[in-house]
This record gives C-alpha cells, structure tokens and sequence, in this order.
C-alpha cells in the first residue's frame, strides 16, 4: 500500500513480461539450428562420414520440432511474420554463398578441412546467435504489444 494515497501499489507491466499464450523456444533449439546452418561446410570437411551423423541430426530435429516444440507453434508463426527473421535467414543465406564466391574470385577458394571446420564453426556461431537475438527482440514486441492492447486497469 502506497501510504500517501492509500492505494495499492503495482508494478507497471514491462515489455520484458512474456505474453500468457507464448513460451520462448528453448536454447537447445537454436543449437539444432545452429549445426544445420554449419552442415554445408562440415558435409565438405568429411563428406563420408559427416553423413552418418546430419542425417539423424536432421531427422532429430525434425521429430522433435513436430512433437516437443508443438506448444511453441504460435511463436514461430509469429516469428516467421516478422521483417526481421525474414531478414536473418535471407542474411545467412547470402553470407554463406556470398563468402564463398568472393573468397573463390580472390583465388582463396576454402578447400580444406581446416578451412571448412572454420566456416562452419562462424556459421553456427552466427546463426545461433542471431536466431536467439531475433526471438528476444520478437518475444519484447509481441509484450509490449499486448500490454498496450490491454485494457487499463481503472484506479481506485
């Protein structure tokens, strides 16, 4: 209780307040993302054996974003709807081919083990991060926005 106007006191609603109806998507997930953003250059690295182990990493991936991540479904529309994410992933995309080509045109085509175990390990790194920064920013929005579509709540 405030004593001066002897209302209660409440905390005011944060944009950091996820909405009721969304949970975020777990670390975990943006490590499967990961790895599969760094596949191309670890497939590259060991083209035999590097397919024993992406194929079951993809089908992994794929049962559990269609069975344990079902609930966060919502999310994930919500994410794919914003400019952003679009952005991210078109970004990826471009880096990857883009590095690639450019370095081929100087005549520093990545042609080695080391070479591709580096690319990929700046691809996972930076699609980790940028997939957890996205929902962060997006998860903020979509709290702020329900916050100010909620109804104020009348003062006593």
């Amino acid at each position: 209780m405030d004593t001066t106007t002897s209302a209660p006191v409440t905390a005011p609603a944060t944009a950091r307040t996820l909405p009721a109806d969304i949970e975020p998507l777990p670390v975990w997930f943006f490590a499967f993302e990961a790895v599969a953003s760094g596949s191309y250059d670890l497939y590259k690295a060991f083209p035999g054996q590097a397919l024993w182990v992406l194929i079951p990493l993809a089908a992994v991936n794929l049962v559990v974003s269609l069975t344990v991540l079902r609930s966060r479904l919502k999310l994930a529309k919500r994410l794919w709807h914003g400019k952003k994410t679009r952005k991210i992933a078109l970004g990826l995309l471009a880096l990857r081919f883009g590095s690639h080509a450019v370095l081929a045109l100087a005549g520093a085509a990545v042609d080695t083990v080391a070479g591709h175990l580096a690319f990929a390990a700046v691809m996972t790194a930076t699609t980790g991060v940028l997939l957890w920064w996205a929902q962060r920013t997006a998860l903020r929005a979509l709290a702020a926005e329900d916050a100010r579509l909620a109804p104020a709540t009348p003062e006593m």
